[in-house]
């Protein structure tokens, strides 16, 4: 490794020392101040966050955006003080008040690490499982942006590690076991962990449930393993750990796995290895003999000596050092690169080519076209205009139309697979949707490129939490979840998805995007690569009509969310509201409504997300409060359509799990015809009492 990545290692001294017991003394105070919280873990990871921080982790705390930074993930997040201790003692901007107002409202040190609100916070964490999931797309991010930038590998300007601290619970996480599988397939040998075996959780010993030889399945994955014992007293051998980090660094060809035996709340005289130490605050007598233990003031609190202090901020001075000596590298290949140089500027200001929307398909009127297939043509064109999009399924590329034509499959050069290219654009994240969700948000976190992956909307279910992650990081993330309803027919009712649509829009942040036909998804997809915000796409394996825009309105009512597609004359006598397939059904009522003199406005709404957005003045002229009577119509459950409808709204909704038989003969036993949906809006008007 040359100077421009490798750290320097200065020789360890008995500051250092020092500076580890006070790390564990500040997690013991923080939580017994607040009287909540996790101090068992940080106490005896202590020495493993400072080794890191301060001799592995490529950073420069004075600039934690640094594009050649390492990224640490702190995957168990319940040990927040791990990382806010160190970010304090590196000089990130916390302070000893912020480790003082620990757990507390309005701190920079809330109870879970939350990513854009404390400086040096890669990623929010806390559910087990899904930080070291996300440091896999971190690992792959990495890998893919090397080809955009330096395929050739001429210089380590684009190599850094993702280091991360994992516990018991992340390993027993299926969402765990799913990405550490595919980082061993991928080879990534940027890709570190540091797992903290104590054997210890809320219910006490792990082996009441886990007692599966660890190393055995991670070297069954193709891992690089480590083993490393504690000292006789229960401390952290931390100089055989340093040995062992040392060879993790220079270890390329697979992900490596440093399996750490260590004893929870070490040194606690009494509560060290307990599983109170988990979760609860020591008590003042522990805390105090604690104190002893480490050779410290047991009446003092929140100690920080500023010899101590100054001794680790150095690390500020070191980081400085290696961003700069990296930025003269940058300068040179920047002068070699211009054409790179020029993307990578692009990429780093999150801008967009400009007339890059001109390559977006336009579909013809004359030929119906399901809106997964349509989507994958977008795709398509979107991939030939913007070199930062990738992205894939979960085993289901040609049933979600997520292939990027001529894009290879995104594999190591290790790989034996046909068509493997260690750059490819196609992500084959395997059967692994929870995964495939937290891999994105890893991608989207490390900053530079834009990846999407899809599955069946029914297994939407499967990677809930990895789209609330997104949503709450507010991250952009972009699902793409097909076979959208009971139009998925013969397959019956396990793949049908009902409620889901509802579900998915009760998550905060996320916008659900569910296009009436396929010049819809080309604007859609537009308006989600512009935004950069978390978004899933809802799309019909089914074929649908494409709307004929001289007869209907502009598909740019897409980008408000909501629009009125086809209006009448006048004040409308009922609203007509659409989404998805159901937008024809709408267009058909109407058709029925005008014969008996009924003035139908048909309203199609693929974004209620987005059209919550728009200003009082749009919503009230799309959805005029004087009109009551109104009807909702989407093949699943009504649930969030009263906030539009009313009470006098009448929804065309489905209340009931679907069944084995082709789409059309479910559409119109379930009532999703223009006919029914006429019918539904002289019931709504009855109510509205027109």
């Amino acid at each position: 490794m040359n100077s421009v990545t490798s750290v320097d290692r200065q020789m360890w001294t008995s500051e250092d020392d020092k500076a580890v017991a006070i790390s564990r003394a500040l997690a013991a105070d923080a939580v017994q101040k607040v009287g909540n919280g996790h101090p068992g873990t940080a106490m005896s990871l202590a020495p493993v966050a400072y080794t890191l921080f301060q001799r592995f982790l490529k950073h420069d705390p004075t600039e934690p955006a640094w594009l050649g930074r390492d990224r640490f993930v702190l995957s168990c997040g319940h040990s927040s003080l791990t990382l806010y201790i160190q970010l304090f003692l590196s000089g990130y901007g916390l302070s000893l008040d912020d480790l003082k107002a620990f757990r507390t409202a309005g701190s920079l040190t809330p109870a879970h690490p939350e990513y854009g609100h404390t400086k040096g916070v890669e990623i929010t964490t806390g559910p087990l499982g899904s930080g070291i999931a996300s440091a896999v797309g971190m690992a792959m991010a990495a890998r893919y942006e090397k080809g955009l930038f330096d395929p050739e590998s001429t210089t380590s300007l684009f190599d850094h590690n993702i280091w991360v601290i994992a516990s018991d619970g992340d390993l027993q996480e299926g969402l765990s076991a799913e990405a550490s599988s595919l980082a061993g397939t991928q080879a990534l040998g940027n890709l570190k962990v540091i797992y903290d075996d104590n054997r210890i959780s809320i219910e006490g010993d792990t082996h009441v449930s886990f007692t599966e030889d660890v190393s055995a399945r991670y070297r069954a994955y193709d891992w690089n393993v480590i083993e490393v014992a504690a000292l006789a007293d229960g401390n952290v051998d931390r100089e055989s750990l340093e040995a062992a980090m040392i060879k993790a660094e220079s270890h390329h060809d697979a992900p490596t796995l440093i399996r750490l035996k260590s004893v929870i709340a070490w040194p606690a005289p009494k509560a060290r290895g307990t599983s109170k130490s988990h979760g609860s605050a020591l008590g003042v007598d522990e805390v105090a003999a604690t104190k002893i233990e480490l050779g410290l003031d047991p009446a003092e609190s929140f100690i920080a000596p500023d010899e101590v202090v100054a001794h680790t901020r150095k690390v500020i001075e070191r980081g400085q050092a290696a961003r700069k000596a990296w930025e003269l590298e940058f300068a040179t290949w920047q002068s070699a690169n211009p054409d790179r140089a020029t993307l990578l500027q692009r990429l780093q200001k999150k801008e967009l080519p400009l007339g890059w929307e001109k390559s977006l398909p336009v579909f013809s009127s004359e030929k119906e076209i399901a809106t997964r297939a349509a989507s994958g043509k977008v795709i398509n064109e979107i991939a030939s205009v913007l070199p930062e999009f990738w992205g894939g399924s979960a085993d289901l590329g040609e049933s979600n139309n997520t292939t990027i034509e001529e894009g290879h499959s995104f594999l190591p050069a290790s790989s034996l697979m046909k068509d493997a290219d260690p750059f490819g654009r196609i992500i084959h994240f395997g059967i692994r949707e929870h995964a495939m969700g937290a891999i994105l948000n890893g991608i989207a976190l490390h900053g530079l490129t834009k990846a999407f992956g899809g599955t069946f909307l029914v297994f939407s279910d499967y990677m809930r939490g990895s789209v609330r992650l997104a949503a709450l990081m507010d991250i952009p993330s972009t699902f793409v979840w097909t076979h959208d309803s009971v139009g998925v027919g013969e397959d019956g009712p396990t793949h049908q998805p009902i409620e889901h649509v509802a579900s998915l829009r009760a998550i905060p942040n996320l916008a659900v995007v569910r296009p009436a036909d396929a010049n819809e998804t080309a604007i859609a997809w537009r308006e989600v690569i512009t935004r950069q915000k978390p978004a899933g796409f809802i799309l019909s394996r089914q074929n649908l009509p494409v709307l004929d825009r001289n007869v209907y309105a502009s598909v740019e009512g897409v980008a408000k969310g909501a629009y009125i597609l086809k209006d009448v004359d006048g004040t409308p006598d009922v609203l007509l509201i659409a989404t998805g397939s159901e937008v024809q059904h709408a267009v058909g009522a109407q058709l029925i409504l005008n014969e008996q003199g009924i003035k139908a406005r048909v309203i199609s709404a693929p974004c209620v997300e987005w059209f919550n957005e728009q200003s009082e003045s749009y919503k009230e002229e799309v959805l005029p409060s004087g009109v009551r009577a109104r009807v909702s119509v989407e093949a699943g459950i009504a649930q969030g359509w009263r906030e539009l409808i009313g009470d006098a709204g009448v929804a065309v909704s489905l209340e009931h799990y679907g069944a084995s038989a082709a789409a059309g003969i479910l559409f119109k036993e379930y009532g999703f015809t223009a006919e029914n949906v006429a019918a539904a809006a002289l019931a709504s008007i009855k109510k509205a009492g027109k």
